[in-house]
């Protein structure tokens, strides 16, 4: 009896993992050999608002104002929410060009707070057009148009492609740290696109019909507030849309603090939001028979590409195990496969779009890089944050 509720165990996480690393090699391989698809743009340029949530970023606002200005055309708007701020960004703001508004509140606090401000301060002269640009990122030319474009002519909310750099001088562990952030943000659901499928939202170089994002439901502390945006217009008939063709960018910090905020905040978000949202996900897209539901859902599933890596090799250990001491043969053969698959997936990925920010002999030191995000995880089982908390910029 105990062996056979051992191997029904077993088999069960193999199942469990089949699915996220079975997505991710689907993914992987469209992005290198699927037919290219165009987002298309409509003929007709819209007005645009950007909408810039900032806390603390006086050292850095005031080139990213710049930035975007260079983009803007006449009637177009950039908005500043300078949210809890104790330094000089609202004036820095205002001084590159930008209208201001400031927010301050001792218990709502986050992004998403910040963006629901801003949008009730647009509406008293609304824009066809919101784009969300962070108050740390840059824009590769064109992007506002073309994301502004693509949103009015698929009336969807539209995600640019939104990479981060490693820092100069910053280790090997930086450079694995951007290729993982490639593969999420880039290969996967560059995949999932040439598909005919929606993608998560990033969290910038967001682009909304005014009325998708005057209706959202924002002011929420959600730590990955980007995620959730994402699932709730999926689950009302609006699944983001995204586009290659638009870049944003910007930099992981230097300093081994601001990194280790970041990647709690992210990946701890990323686990609730597959606990909580996948599930209800699969459940919608049965009962309503949408394909775009299912394909957020399986997309959601994926886990961190360090927790994956992690959970195959530990199953494939165990299943190891169970093949000495207990003769199970089939359990290894899996465990095995999914190890392959997982495998080809990574070094496909990495030849395709990796080899310019990373060498292969450091892709392969990785296990490194793995090993020290164990307390982090073991942090979300035990200690989990829950409370949306800024990242630590280099300039403090």
């Amino acid at each position: 009896m105990i062996l056979v509720l051992l191997q029904m165990i077993l088999w069960l996480v193999l199942f469990m993992l089949a699915l996220p690393v079975l997505v991710l090699l689907v993914q992987v391989l469209a992005a290198r050999w699927a037919p290219p698809r165009s987002t298309g743009s409509s003929l007709h340029r819209p007005r645009i608002a950007v909408l810039v949530p900032a806390h603390n970023e006086a050292a850095g606002i005031a080139d990213v104002v710049a930035g975007i200005r260079l983009q803007l055309e006449t009637g177009d708007r950039v908005l500043v929410v300078a949210d809890n701020c104790s330094d000089e960004t609202a004036r820095i703001a205002g001084e590159a060009g930008a209208e201001v508004t400031e927010r301050f509140h001792d218990l709502l606090r986050g992004k998403g707070y910040a963006l629901d401000h801003g949008i009730r301060q647009l509406s008293s002269d609304a824009p066809q057009v919101v784009i969300i640009v962070d108050a740390d990122c840059y824009l590769k030319p064109k992007a506002l148009e073309t994301v502004a474009r693509a949103c009015v002519q698929h009336n969807r909310p539209v995600q640019a492609l939104y990479l981060m750099h490693a820092p100069e001088g910053g280790g090997p562990m930086r450079k694995i740290a951007e290729f993982a952030w490639l593969v999420k943000n880039l290969v996967r659901p560059l995949g999932f696109q040439k598909l005919g499928q929606p993608c998560q939202l990033m969290g910038t170089g967001m682009a909304f019909t005014w009325q998708q994002i005057s209706q959202a439901n924002l002011a929420t502390g959600h730590i990955v507030e980007d995620m959730k945006l994402g699932v709730d217009l999926a689950e009302a008939g609006q699944p983001p849309l995204f586009c290659p063709e638009a870049t944003v960018y910007s930099f992981f910090p230097s300093s081994d603090t601001g990194v280790s905020t970041q990647r709690t905040r992210w990946e701890h978000g990323h686990l609730s939001v597959i606990q909580s949202y996948v599930p209800r996900l699969f459940v919608g897209s049965v009962r309503r028979s949408n394909s775009a539901l299912a394909a957020l859902a399986l997309d959601l599933s994926v886990p961190p590409l360090a927790l994956l890596v992690m959970l195959v090799l530990a199953a494939s250990l165990v299943a190891a195990v169970a093949w000495l001491a207990l003769g199970l043969i089939w359990p290894m053969l899996v465990s095995a496969l999914l190890v392959c698959s997982m495998g080809a997936a990574i070094l496909l990925a990495w030849s395709g779009y990796g080899r310019d920010v990373i060498s292969l002999g450091e892709l392969l030191s990785a296990f490194a890089y793995v090993a020290r995000k164990i307390p982090l995880y073991f942090k979300y089982l035990f200690n989990r944050q829950v409370a949306w908390v800024r990242s630590k910029r280099d300039s403090e």
